[in-house]
């Protein structure tokens, strides 16, 4: 029997309402009419854009883990029976910083946390180090419908290594929730990076991005050989895909570059 993964993804321009996204996001997923998504992909900042906000405001805005706005977000899983994949802006002990937390929201209600952003965008002339702090280690690998799936943000696909120890460790999906800003070329550079950290370990690799004034939209999905499987154009919407997980073996018996590697020369292994 064929091993599918029926992946749903939310493309919203998030704003400074942690309420109101919710909604937004409600009403997004109510709108496509069937929804059968064994996995739903919110977006980056989905709590809240912080570009416009103090790193006092943000903390003010954030939340414990398993606070009133994941607790809402729990209707929405069990209404679908579907996990949900929720960046939150997780509350640490050192005010007023925070933690990009990856939380998973399961139908029965269950929230837990799965990753903590661990490179931080000190880029471009933006500092996320002075809202945030950094995790301190790496995605679990999770198996959600026999699928093993990990988790990056945004910023940590430009970190190549990451993918690759996923990928060793038996990572068939990576998740991607990003807010990736416009500018001069800057949808060509998340595609080209996604396309080369799913081609290099043959894994899919799935981005649920922002849009709006602010960010790019453009939300994708990537297949083992890197080819672009969906697009979803810069609009708010909601949209599922089904992958075929089973083709990942298809494609590293024809392309077997895990097993290429020249260990005896260098050596990057799984960390735990």
């Amino acid at each position: 029997m064929a091993k599918n993964l029926i992946i749903g993804i939310l493309q919203i321009e998030a704003t400074n309402d942690k309420n109101k996204n919710i909604e937004r996001a409600y009403k997004l997923i109510r709108q496509y009419g069937k929804v059968e998504a064994n996995v739903i992909v919110f977006p980056e900042y989905f709590m809240s854009p912080i570009s416009m906000l103090t790193p006092q405001e943000l903390y003010n805005i954030a939340e414990q883990v398993n606070g009133e706005f994941s607790r809402k977000l729990t209707n929405i899983a069990m209404e679908y029976n579907a996990n949900l994949i929720v960046p939150v802006f997780e509350r640490s002990k050192i005010y007023p910083k925070v933690y990009n937390t990856i939380t998973l929201i399961q139908p029965n209600g269950n929230i837990r946390v799965v990753y903590r952003k661990i490179h931080l965008f000190d880029a471009y002339g933006y500092r996320e180090s002075d809202y945030m702090l950094k995790g301190d280690k790496l995605s679990e690998i999770i198996e959600l419908d026999n699928t093993k799936i990990a988790f990056s943000v945004c910023f940590d696909i430009r970190f190549p290594e990451l993918y690759r120890i996923y990928a060793l460790k038996g990572a068939e999906v990576v998740i991607s929730p990003s807010a990736w800003f416009k500018g001069p070329l800057k949808e060509e550079t998340i595609r080209f990076l996604a396309q080369a950290r799913a081609h290099e370990n043959t894994i899919y690799l799935v981005v649920a991005n922002q849009t709006g004034k602010m960010f790019t939209g453009r939300s994708f999905i990537v297949d083992p050989l890197g080819v672009i499987l969906l697009d979803l154009g810069v609009d708010e919407k909601y949209y599922e895909y089904t992958i075929d997980v089973d083709y990942i073996q298809k494609v590293r018996k024809i392309l077997p570059v895990l097993n290429l590697r020249r260990i005896d020369l260098y050596k990057l292994a799984p960390i735990d």
